[in-house]
C-alpha cells in the first residue's frame, strides 16, 4: 500500500505537493489544514485520513478529530498533530507508525520498533525549514517511509 503524508498546509495546497502525493492509495494529513478546500482537493486524489491541528479552530474543523488510529495495509497507524500530546504507548497499542506534524520539521525515526514520521510542512515556509511531504509504503508487516522535499 502506498500512502502520501502531508501536514501543516495552513490553507496553502501547493501544486508540487499534489504532484508528490499523486498515485497514493491513501492520503494522511497531520493537521493545521487551514481550509476545508485543502481536504476536498486531497480527497480527489485518494481516500483521506486527517486530524485537526492547533490552528484549525474555525467551525468547519470541529468535525475533524484531534487524533485517529486507523488500519492501512494491514498495519495500525496513529495520527495526531503534536507528538508532545501522544497519550498512548504505541508499541503496547499495536501501532506500527505514529504520524504527526506541528513542528514543521520533517523527520523519520524508529524507536522501540515503532516508526515516527513527520512529513514536515507543505504550506507557507517557516524560517529556513524545507517544504516537504512524505511517502510511505506498507509491504506485509513492514512500513518504510521517505521524505520528499518540494522545490
Amino acid at each position: 500500500m502506498n500512502i502520501g503524508l502531508i501536514s501543516d498546509t495552513h490553507g496553502l495546497l501547493r501544486p508540487e505537493a499534489l504532484d508528490a502525493l499523486r498515485g497514493s492509495e491513501l492520503i494522511v494529513h497531520a493537521g493545521d489544514i487551514g481550509a476545508p478546500e485543502v481536504l476536498a482537493a486531497l480527497r480527489e486524489l485518494a481516500p483521506l485520513v486527517a486530524v485537526r491541528g492547533n490552528n484549525d479552530t474555525e467551525p468547519w474543523a470541529m468535525d475533524v478529530p484531534e487524533t485517529q488510529t486507523f488500519a492501512a495495509g494491514g498495519l495500525r497507524l496513529h495520527l495526531l498533530h503534536d507528538l508532545k500530546t501522544l497519550a498512548l504507548e504505541p508499541r503496547r497499542a499495536g501501532i506500527a507508525a505514529v504520524v504527526s506534524g506541528h513542528s514543521h520539521r520533517p523527520k523519520i525515526e524508529t524507536r522501540d520498533g515503532v516508526l515516527y514520521l513527520n512529513p514536515g510542512s507543505a504550506g507557507p515556509r517557516r524560517f529556513s525549514l524545507p517544504i516537504s511531504v512524505a511517502r510511505a509504503e506498507i509491504v506485509g508487516d513492514t512500513i518504510r517511509a521517505k521524505l520528499v522535499e518540494l522545490a
